[in-house]
């Protein structure tokens, strides 16, 4: 009989389940697109019982196709990767959820937020991150200020506030509607999940009772804090129950794609949003303008990344091809053959709002005239494609810079997700950054997490297969890069 591990990836566009076999070979996979609504501005929703249902179904598919071609094919674990910062609000009389998903990318609460700056260093001193709209507390915040069904919930003592990651379990494990109360207990959340919320102590791996007291939210709304790899439940599938052994944020499972996840490496993954991280031996006390991580934690023992945010990534390659009613996988192809001394706009991406190193919620998203003093420069829509697919190389590199000056010079840079299928933004960030970039031929967020599922099985697996791109000096492009940054520290 054959093993395998499941791993399970919910992101903002799809849910993902992949089955790797006892090689580490992907023998199946299934995906199952999602919808998000934006029903106001600074508004980002999803359905939550979709977003379930999405991956119960994923993960039922891709066990067919394993099962279709080794019938005796058994899962030997199961491992969940989930997009962070994302909440939903429970009833837990009966599982049932009071809101939709507010998404990470969601920023409604930022005006209340900013009442806050007065205690910016210490809520970093404590968790690492900037006071950002992004993560979860004023989310939370949001939906108890504003939704009478979560305060009715709360003023019952039936509030359930859940990271994504969490609300996703009770769901896969059998809990939700019809199943009755779920125990106080019985709903954990990793440490990647509960550090996106603001309210946890990444140094403690736990709740802060400092920080639940400023947000003004009880510790008894929130899931019990454990391991990555912990007694997660075992997933009900059709015909099938298998453990689930590890749970961790989908940026988090990047690092162990390719195995340990390393101090020297920096690994970078192009999705919906752009995540740079580099892991360090010890909590990063000062990582700002950085962001300090949590990737993993078993038995009370961390390991910590330093981190960058691109939050216009593959999300403002979408607002672009929306803005001009144009399909996005014709530029893609048409600009491997654009000459490399091309003349371009320059964007400032303001999508999503402009996250580290600079942390603004509202830059004017803009393409601003070019320096021609090499040539014309290319005003088409091929022209402005490239120019916003260049701020994302830009914004990359900006944060590849901090990385390298706060932890060192690395060894290896690592790339994955969607838009490192693109030579010429491959071609242009080596540029940059003057090291090889290294791209995982592999979907690297499931990968991560079906190592931290199963690592005595993955322990045999064979090394991830990557296509390197080698730096080759470009003085436009270094100039480039130079007056985006200016603009971007300039712009009103």
């Amino acid at each position: 009989m054959k093993h395998g591990v499941l791993a399970l990836d919910q992101g903002s566009h799809a849910s993902r389940a992949c089955i790797f076999d006892e090689s580490g070979s992907l023998c199946a996979t299934a995906m199952v697109p999602v919808a998000t609504q934006q029903p106001d501005v600074m508004h980002v929703e999803q359905d939550a019982e979709e977003l379930a249902q999405s991956l119960q179904a994923a993960a039922e598919q891709a066990l067919a196709i394993a099962l279709r071609s080794q019938p005796r094919f058994e899962l030997a674990a199961a491992g969940l990767a989930v997009q962070r910062s994302t909440i939903v609000c429970c009833d837990r009389s009966d599982g049932a959820a009071l809101t939709p998903a507010i998404s990470w990318q969601d920023r409604r609460n930022a005006a209340w937020l900013a009442n806050l700056s007065p205690h910016t260093a210490r809520i970093a001193e404590l968790t690492g991150l900037p006071l950002s709209p992004h993560y979860g507390a004023s989310k939370i915040r949001w939906c108890l200020d504003h939704l009478p069904a979560v305060r009715a919930a709360a003023a019952s003592g039936n509030l359930l506030v859940a990271p994504l990651a969490s609300f996703l379990v009770l769901r896969l494990t059998g809990a939700g509607p019809r199943h009755g109360a779920i125990p106080a207990d019985a709903v954990l959340v990793d440490p990647a999940n509960a550090s996106r919320t603001l309210l946890f102590d990444s140094r403690r791996l736990d709740w802060s009772d400092e920080l639940l007291e400023l947000f003004a939210i009880e510790r008894c709304w929130l899931p019990r804090c454990t391991a990555t790899r912990a007694a997660w439940g075992r997933l009900q599938l059709r015909g099938c129950e298998v453990e689930l052994r590890a749970v961790t944020g989908d940026q988090s499972a990047v690092p162990y794609a390719a195995g340990a996840a390393t101090t020297d490496t920096v690994y970078v993954n192009l999705g919906t949003g752009a995540f740079i991280q580099r892991p360090v031996s010890n909590w990063p006390a000062a990582p700002a303008p950085l962001l300090g991580s949590v990737l993993s934690c078993d038995a009370g023992a961390a390991v910590y990344s330093l981190e960058g945010t691109v939050n216009g990534a593959g999300s403002a390659i979408s607002w672009f091809c929306a803005q001009r009613g144009c399909h996005e996988a014709p530029l893609w192809t048409a600009l491997e053959s654009l000459p490399e001394q091309t003349a371009l706009p320059i964007f400032l991406n303001g999508i999503g709002g402009l996250g580290s190193p600079w942390w603004r919620a509202d830059l004017q998203t803009r393409f601003i005239d070019a320096d021609d003093s090499a040539g014309k420069v290319l005003e088409t829509t091929l022209g402005h494609f490239a120019a916003v697919v260049d701020s994302i190389v830009f914004m990359v590199a900006a944060n590849f810079d901090l990385l390298a000056q706060q932890a060192g010079a690395p060894r290896r840079v690592l790339l994955a997700g969607g838009m490192s299928r693109s030579a010429w933004l491959c071609r242009r960030l080596a540029a940059l950054i003057g090291l090889p970039v290294e791209v995982l031929d592999a979907e690297a967020s499931a990968l991560g997490v079906a190592r931290l599922a199963a690592p005595q099985l993955a322990s045999r697996w064979t090394a991830v297969t990557t296509q390197a791109w080698h730096p080759v000096p470009d003085a436009m492009l270094q100039a480039r890069y130079r007056r985006f940054v200016a603009a971007v520290a300039g712009a009103a």
